[in-house]
């Protein structure tokens, strides 16, 4: 079972720290009331910017374009577990869509192939 990231949308922007595979970070997530879609800051302890405004994008890593050596070490993707969503939106962000830490190892079936 998949970790998710508690976001509070009623009170973006919000910015928390946050501790991913042992490493610390900041992250701030913003919402676009305009277009409809969420995006998110990432910094080090420090405060230092590592990637700002990464839009969340269902079903797609976070910062998966990004080479970045001070990037989490955990993927983090915003999924829809019951595979209903289209994309993400205000109304559906934290009720039915979640910012999970995915750091589960995919399952295998008997003959040893991944599911």
């Amino acid at each position: 079972m998949r970790d998710y990231i508690p976001i509070n949308k009623n009170n973006l922007p919000e910015l928390f720290e946050i501790e991913l595979a042992a490493d610390t970070f900041f992250m701030e997530f913003n919402y676009n009331q305009t277009y409809d879609f969420f995006t998110v800051d990432l910094y080090t302890v420090d405060n230092e910017p590592i990637i700002l405004g990464e839009k969340l994008v269902l079903n797609v890593p976070l910062w998966k374009d990004s080479v970045d050596q001070r990037l989490p070490a955990p993927s983090l993707v915003v999924l829809d577990e019951s595979d209903n969503t289209r994309r993400i939106t205000f109304d559906n962000f934290m009720v039915t869509t979640f910012l999970y830490i995915d750091d589960v190892a995919p399952e295998e079936d008997p003959e040893g192939v991944t599911v």
